[in-house]
């Protein structure tokens, strides 16, 4: 019996959450789910860390940055079904940063904006919904 092996790629996702309980989304410029809101996020290169992973996408993709040492793992997600190109595990972080952060959208973003947590688009892009419901219960407990 020959068994075939399955193709994992490797990313980190980051809830960013400011001091008025806003995250910060970015629309997402190319499919899948081009169009629609979700975490900054993306895969992790060669030889790096999801930390670093994490800390690298978010200033790539909304110019805020933040300190590997102020990121908090939420969990992994990996369900198989997650991103409709294939097999996808994602590490998720949650970090703290002070109202008024300044975001800019870069280069998969067509959009970055902070959200109040209590009114997030009503489909969020992969199984980021998911994760910003962990982020949450995270932020509250603090």
């Amino acid at each position: 019996m020959t068994e075939t092996l399955e193709t994992i790629r490797y990313t980190a996702d980051i809830a960013i959450i400011d001091t008025n309980a806003h995250v910060l989304l970015i629309e997402r410029r190319w499919d899948p789910y081009e169009g629609s809101w979700a975490l900054p996020g993306g895969h992790v290169d060669p030889g790096e860390t999801s930390l670093a992973a994490a800390v690298r996408e978010l200033e790539e993709e909304t110019s805020v940055r933040v300190a590997a040492q102020d990121l908090r793992q939420l969990g992994v997600w990996d369900a198989p079904d997650r991103d409709p190109r294939g097999r996808y595990v994602t590490i998720a972080y949650l970090a703290i940063v002070p109202a008024g952060t300044q975001a800019t959208p870069g280069d998969d973003a067509r959009h970055a904006a902070w959200w109040p947590l209590d009114a997030l688009p009503e489909q969020l892009a992969f199984d980021h919904s998911q994760i910003l419901a962990a982020a949450r219960r995270q932020h509250e407990q603090r």
